[in-house]
Formats: structure tokens, sequence, C-alpha cells
């Protein structure tokens, strides 16, 4: 197993360092916070809890498990009888028997973390009455097939792979269009990212999105409808009209990160579209403060 060295966060919980990604899997302003606030707040799992008996969940890049240990303990704090059905995606087994190995979930309660801590080390969990789960390992556009020929639609996604500059694989056109597939009618994915290639690709796919306010950073939601969604702003609009709001491609679901980002890079290049620097440029003060809060 991969030696995995915790890294305390400002909310008192622990994350990894990633050395092939050069990233931490959470926030260190939070890596519990960042959980609840990026993604089961904007996913209205607590809402959904109230009303519905059962919830289903497809958490991309499943990581140390917060995602889903926050889920849990948010939908059965408001209705302990309501069922879940978890598919989770994750590329390297060893990160969540890992947080399990040095008892990173024992933030949540002993029944969740016994659930997770089966999941992890069984790959599969359906002896529980009210938890159902999978944790798919492997590339994740191929995991993803797999989830699409389960005719498996989430209430909830949680999107939450590593930065697009540094995981362009799981940030394309094709990719977040398989995705998408997997997003019940009524159901909402949420992401940290704000990212404009990103939402380009939520718009091809056919999802309304809008920003959200996690941790006083602009994240993202993104639905079928419209209709609940809170309207852009002025500059996330403007941000969708540079050359940062052109998407990864990977047509065949196989490019190296390498091509993905080259190939990228050519069309900014031969871009009439405005520099995101310039963008930038004109909403430094906004930007700025976001980045200082």
């Amino acid at each position: 197993m991969v030696n995995y060295s915790p890294q305390v966060t400002s909310d008192g919980s622990y994350t990894f360092f990633s050395s092939e990604f050069q990233e931490t899997f959470h926030s260190l302003r939070g890596g519990k916070q960042e959980a609840r606030e990026k993604f089961i707040l904007p996913c209205e799992l607590i809402t959904k809890a109230k009303k519905q008996s059962h919830l289903s969940i497809l958490d991309v890049c499943y990581g140390l498990g917060y995602n889903t240990a926050e889920a849990l303990e948010s939908i059965w704090t408001v209705n302990p009888n309501c069922v879940v059905t978890l598919i989770a995606i994750e590329s390297d087994l060893t990160v969540p028997q890992s947080a399990i190995e040095q008892r990173l979930l024992n933030l949540w309660s002993p029944s969740i973390e016994e659930l997770l801590t089966t999941l992890a080390q069984e790959k599969t969990l359906n002896s529980d009455r009210f938890f159902q789960g999978k944790l798919l390992i492997g590339d994740g556009r191929q995991t993803i097939l797999e989830v699409i020929e389960q005719n498996f639609l989430a209430d909830a996604i949680f999107l939450d792979p590593f930065s697009p500059p540094h995981c362009p694989q799981l940030w394309t056109v094709e990719f977040l269009g398989k995705v998408s597939q997997c997003l019940h009618k009524e159901g909402r994915l949420a992401t940290y990212s704000c990212a404009a290639a990103m939402r380009t690709a939520f718009s091809l796919a056919g999802l309304y999105y809008s920003s959200t306010m996690g941790m006083n950073r602009r994240s993202t939601v993104a639905s079928w409808k419209q209709e609940h969604l809170s309207p852009l702003t002025q500059l996330d609009r403007e941000h969708q009209q540079t050359r940062a709001a052109i998407p990864y491609r990977d047509p065949n679901l196989n490019h190296s990160p390498e091509m993905i980002l080259a190939q990228r890079h050519q069309e900014q290049l031969h871009s009439n579209l405005e520099s995101t620097s310039q963008w930038r440029k004109r909403w430094r003060k906004k930007i700025v403060q976001e980045e200082l809060m």
C-alpha cells in the first residue's frame, strides 16, 4: 500500500497529498467543511432526504470518502430510515484504504466509519438495510461506462477529480457527457470547480449550471432544469466568452493528459475569443477579493 501521510486542514480534518497530481485531495481550509459546503448543500441532499425514502449518489473520484461520509451523515440525521444507494469511482484503491487505516473517517459516526471501512475493503456492500454501495476501481473514463450500463440515475453526483490542469482527462466534453447521463432528471451535480472549460462541457451535455459559494469560493452546481438555479453573474457570463471556456476534448476517452492539454492549447492559440488575462484584469478586484477570503 502507498504510504500517504495525513496533513491537517483548518477544520481539524486531515487530507492526503498526491505526488502524482501535485495537489492535496481537499482544500487546506477544511476537508470536512469542503465536503459539506461544496457538495452536500448544493445537491440539496438534506431537503431531498426529508421527502424521499431512497436516495442514489454517484461519487466521482471517491478519494478518502469524505463526500460520501458527509452525505450519509447529513441524510440519516434528518431521515434515519432513508435508503442510500452509492456508486463510487476511484482510480487508486490505496487512497480510501489508507484513510481507513489511519482512522481519518472517525470524524463521522462509528456506523458510517464501519460501513465505509467495509466498502474500502470489499468494494461492495449489500448487507446493510439502509446502505448499498459499490466502489469501482480503475480509469474513471472506463468505469463510468459501467455505471451507464447499470442504468444508474443519481439524485446527487459529486464531481471531485484533481484540478483540470493536472487531471484534464476527467474534465473533458466526452467524459462529462457520460457523467451527465447518470444524473436523474430531478438530480443535481456539484463540483468544487468554477472552470469555464468545464462549464462549457456541461452546456454541451445539455445541463444548466450556476455558481455556489462554498467556503467563500465560487463552485458549480448543475441540473437539467434551470428554474431552480441562481442566475449567473456578469463575471461568470463574461468568463464563458474567453479562451478559458474552450473545453478539453478526448473523443475516444483514451488520450493521455499531455495530449488533451496540448490539443486545447492549440485551439486556444487560434481562437478569436478574449484572452483570460484580459478578463481577469477587468475583474481583478472581484477575483482578488474571492481569493483572499
